[in-house]
């Protein structure tokens, strides 16, 4: 029996994808693909881990693609969502047509599987809440949606980081009061909207969870 897997689901979502042209879509998710690439690879420098020790998959959605964190990072999810939203601002400088990216974090359970091809998949409850989080009406471009569960492992994470909670209290972290809502299958989501005063990108802890606060 496949075991599942308890951890970080960070799923970014192209605002208004499908109403690109098709050079349009392939020129803007192929550049942000590349260019989160980037961004992680630069925070991992500080953090003596490597992309795979950081992140156990990416799964495309077509107009966007989930992360799974390493379970040993739980808690980082939201963070990272929220330095996704920070690039995908100077992102949009570049691309007139580009309206930004919706951004939900969840922590939920995810299975691993290998596809037809032989390569390392995913499926579990974990994505499908996590992709229920992105109905939420008030969700911004200038926020993140975070599922309670996710919400309770940040908090745990920075309980183990001090570092890092005093850091995002230097750059004046931000969440709205909780909201309840029921998604289109009739179930109930519980979650808030988090946001950066004075956003920016944050590092991960480096593997040995020694915190490296960037400067």
């Amino acid at each position: 029996m496949t075991k599942e897997i308890f951890t970080d689901i960070v799923l970014i979502d192209i605002i208004n994808f499908s109403k690109l042209s098709d050079p349009q879509q392939l020129e803007i998710i192929t550049f942000l693909t590349k260019s989160y690439k980037k961004m992680i690879e630069k925070m991992l420098i500080n953090s003596n881990m490597t992309l795979s020790k950081l992140i156990m998959g990416f799964i495309s959605t077509g107009d966007g693609f989930f992360c799974i964190l390493n379970p040993r990072l739980k808690g980082y999810g939201v963070i990272l969502g929220l330095s996704f939203n920070h690039f995908s601002e100077q992102i949009s400088k570049k691309f007139p047509y580009f309206s930004g990216v919706r951004i939900s974090v969840h922590t939920g359970t995810v299975s691993e599987f290998k596809d037809i091809l032989g390569n390392t998949n995913y499926i579990g409850n974990g994505l499908n809440d996590c992709s229920r989080f992105l109905e939420f009406k008030n969700l911004t471009i200038s926020t993140v949606m975070v599922s309670d569960s996710a919400f309770k492992s940040l908090k745990g994470f920075l309980q183990r980081h001090k570092d890092f909670d005093t850091l995002l209290a230097q750059r004046e972290f931000k969440h709205s009061e909780t909201y309840i809502f029921h998604d289109k299958h009739g179930g109930e989501k519980r979650g808030c909207l988090v946001w950066l005063r004075k956003s920016g990108i944050i590092n991960p802890p480096d593997i040995y969870f020694n915190s490296l606060m960037p400067k």
